[in-house]
C-alpha cells in the first residue's frame, strides 16, 4: 500500500499560490520564477517521501502502477524546474506546472483509494 505525505497536501497548496501569484516584467518577475521553482522543490521532496509496501493480490498491481506514475510525475516536476527559471513565456511554463499539479492531485486521490481498498480488504468489506 502507498502512503502519502502528510506535507504534500500543503506543499501543493503553497506552489498553487506561488503559481497564481502576480508576474511582471523586471525583478519581480525573477522573484516570482525563483519562489514557484522553491516550492517546486518542496512538493518534489514531498513525492519522493511517499511510500509504497507491495501487498499480495490485485492491489499490488495498483500500487505499482501508483509508484511508476509517482516516477513519471517526479520527471515532469524535474524537466520543469530549469524551465521555470529560464524560459521565455513564463505564463506557458505557469500553465503547465497548473496542470501538473491537477495530475500530481489526481495521483494522491488515487493513493488514497489504494489506501482505503487496503483497509476495507483487511477489514473484511462491507459483507
Amino acid at each position: 500500500m502507498a502512503a502519502v505525505t502528510p506535507g504534500l497536501a500543503g506543499a501543493m497548496r503553497a506552489l498553487d499560490a506561488a503559481l497564481d501569484a502576480p508576474r511582471r516584467e523586471g525583478p519581480a518577475l525573477g522573484n516570482w520564477r525563483w519562489v514557484v521553482r522553491q516550492r517546486m522543490a518542496v512538493v518534489r521532496d514531498a513525492l519522493v517521501g511517499e511510500t509504497s509496501s507491495p501487498d499480495d493480490g490485485w492491489l499490488a498491481a495498483r500500487g505499482g502502477s501508483a509508484f511508476r506514475e509517482r516516477n513519471t510525475l517526479l520527471a515532469r516536476l524535474g524537466s520543469l524546474g530549469p524551465r521555470v527559471l529560464e524560459s521565455a513565456d513564463a505564463e506557458a511554463v505557469r500553465l503547465e506546472a497548473k496542470r501538473l499539479l491537477v495530475d500530481i492531485g489526481r495521483h494522491v486521490q488515487r493513493l488514497h483509494d489504494l489506501a482505503y481498498d487496503d483497509v476495507e480488504i483487511e477489514l473484511g468489506g462491507s459483507e
